[in-house]
């Protein structure tokens, strides 16, 4: 599956930004999909992850209640909603596509781990002015 991220820009401290992420193949459903960012000099952290039919969510601490992941398997789209938007926030997002193993993956903390997700989208840059 080939992904590629927009939707990324320039927008100030409690602001509101939607990243998509548009995926190739016909396989699009059978992906969990997440979302990554990286800041400057930081490791890539997870942010987001939502599974194949969009009915569980997961989120990091520092988003929980700001964003929301969504998926349209239509589309073969996955969505990430960002609001009250704060400057640590600033990063480059990265989308990516991981198959599941059961139940166990998400529950059990795999689908936050990058070393699960085989396939990523080039970034794009988000970046929340104070």
């Amino acid at each position: 599956v080939q992904l590629q991220a927009s939707g990324g820009g320039l927008v100030q401290a409690g602001g509101s930004l939607r990243l998509s992420c548009a995926a190739s193949g016909r396989t699009f459903s059978s992906y969990a999909m997440g979302w990554f960012r990286q800041a400057p000099g930081k490791e890539r952290e997870f942010v987001a992850a939502v599974n194949w039919s969009g009915g569980s969510t997961y989120y990091a601490d520092s988003v929980k209640g700001r964003f929301t992941i969504s998926r349209d398997n239509a589309k073969n789209t996955v969505y990430l909603q960002m609001n009250s938007l704060k400057p640590e926030d600033t990063a480059l997002y990265y989308c990516a596509a991981a198959v599941p193993y059961g139940s166990a993956w998400y529950n059990g903390g795999r689908v936050r781990s990058e070393g699960e997700y085989g396939y990523w989208g080039q970034g794009t840059q988000v970046t929340v002015s104070s």
